[in-house]
This record gives C-alpha cells, sequence and structure tokens, in this order.
C-alpha cells in the first residue's frame, strides 16, 4: 500500500490534470461525497486517501469515455 505522502501527490496530480485537462469537472470534485465530512474532526488514513484518489480516476475515466461515445 502506498503511503499518505504518496497519496497525496497523487490526488494532487489527478487534480491539477482534471483542472488542466477537464476543467468542467471541477465542480463535481467538490460536491463528490468523500471530500464532505460526516465528522466535525474526520480520520483521514491511507484508506480514505486512496478511495479518494480512486473516485477522482474514476470520475475522469467515466468522463473521457463518455466523450469519446459521442465522437
Amino acid at each position: 500500500m502506498k503511503t499518505e505522502k504518496e497519496l497525496n501527490a497523487d490526488i494532487l496530480d489527478i487534480t491539477m490534470t482534471i483542472q488542466e485537462k477537464y476543467p468542467e469537472l471541477t465542480t463535481f470534485i467538490e460536491e463528490m461525497p468523500v471530500t464532505i465530512p460526516d465528522k466535525k474532526t474526520p480520520e483521514i488514513n491511507t484508506t480514505h486517501l486512496q478511495n479518494y484518489y480512486n473516485s477522482l480516476v474514476n470520475m475522469v475515466e467515466k468522463y473521457k469515455k463518455s466523450q469519446h461515445e459521442t465522437k
């Protein structure tokens, strides 16, 4: 499993890619359930970070696929 530092770097990379290549998706990042904590002081661990990263990657892949299908 990746470290917290590695996962944070991966999240930053995919977020920057979204902002640069797919800016229309940035509004969805803020609305993702995984970004809205359900506690006052949520615990952030590698599992949560990995899940968040995976959700960002999935969002981009689904978007790319839908754009490819419409062309």
